[in-house]
């Protein structure tokens, strides 16, 4: 999308632009200055609507934009940015929150694979019990907070070494019985998005696409490689590679969670993501089916031999021996 804002414009009489750090479908995202708080940066998330849709829906639109604005303005997590303001600028909607400083998550996994090697495990696993943190916090809100934009590049390391899920570009406030236009809404990363996350509403989407996203990331941060798409592994499940077929250091539990996690159906990932978190810390076990289904993609088929066949094989063997014994003799 191209950049609507310049350097040095000023919004709202208050927030003046720097720079873009970032692009989206929906938008872009500012560094900004906020002339009102001397030394403050924040990010300007720009949300500009489908101007196709029929005036009354459009209305709607923003109206569910401001909506939703709001819950997010309300939230107070240390791994999360604040929302601290939001407002209008004729077609497009802002929310501003807290600049995030530091790298994201996939310039460390790259790093990682120019020096040859893998992100650490221990490392890794800390950076993910903060973001389980921060999804459990979303996800008992009330109405409960689904994010479904989950990847390594809106995850960030601060200076201090804090998680921070950045980016609510694709957030989903989980309103009891209300059918949602889309809005800030979206499918998401392919590479990170859960199956069900393709369909032509949000009404099929909960928590359990979270914990698909997130096991997607652990599973790219873990191997450096990303995973197959939900569209082609739901065409062949092989298409998915076990981690530790790329990465063998990883811990035979952590590769059991990011599968399990990452499971085609909602019901046959982790109930919340609290569970997923204690499996992949050893706390928990993944269940035993979902070990016998990645095992079935990695052993060869096994013939299944009829006992006709069997009585065929003992004849023939039963008929050698008897030739090799009549050359012999002769």
């Amino acid at each position: 999308m191209p950049q609507s804002l310049k350097k040095g414009e000023v919004l709202r009489d208050r927030y003046k632009v720097r720079e873009q750090i970032g692009q989206g479908g929906t938008g872009n995202i500012y560094l900004a200055e906020d002339t009102r708080l001397q030394g403050r940066l924040c990010a300007l998330k720009e949300v500009e609507h489908n101007q196709a849709l029929p005036p009354e829906m459009l209305a709607q639109a923003r109206e569910q934009f401001f909506r939703e604005a709001s819950v997010l303005a309300r939230l107070d997590h240390p791994n999360l940015p604040k929302v601290s303001d939001y407002f209008a600028e004729g077609p497009r909607d802002y929310l501003v929150m807290d600049y995030v400083p530091g790298k994201d998550l996939r310039e460390r996994m790259q790093e990682a694979r120019r020096n040859k090697t893998f992100l650490s495990e221990n490392e890794v696993l800390r950076w993910a019990v903060q973001i389980a943190d921060a999804l459990n916090y979303l996800h008992h809100q009330d109405p409960p907070i689904v994010h479904r934009d989950i990847k390594p590049s809106n995850i960030k390391i601060t200076p201090s070494g804090l998680v921070k899920l950045v980016d609510f570009g694709l957030v989903k406030i989980m309103a009891p019985d209300e059918v949602t236009i889309t809005v800030i809404h979206g499918q998401g990363t392919a590479l990170y998005t859960p199956l069900e996350q393709y369909g032509g509403d949000d009404t099929h989407t909960d928590p359990r696409a979270d914990i698909f996203s997130f096991g997607a990331t652990l599973y790219h941060l873990l191997t450096n490689e990303p995973p197959a798409e939900v569209r082609k592994r739901f065409l062949n499940s092989r298409n998915l590679i076990p981690p530790r077929d790329i990465n063998p250091r990883l811990s035979p539990h952590v590769e059991r969670a990011i599968l399990w996690a990452m499971a085609l159906h909602p019901d046959d990932r982790p109930p919340d993501v609290l569970a997923f978190r204690d499996s992949l810390i050893g706390k928990q076990e993944a269940p035993l089916n979902f070990e016998i289904d990645r095992l079935s993609f990695e052993m060869p088929k096994i013939h299944i031999v009829t006992p006709e066949q069997i009585a065929g094989y003992v004849a023939a063997g039963l008929f050698l021996v008897g030739l090799i014994t009549t050359l012999l003799r002769s």
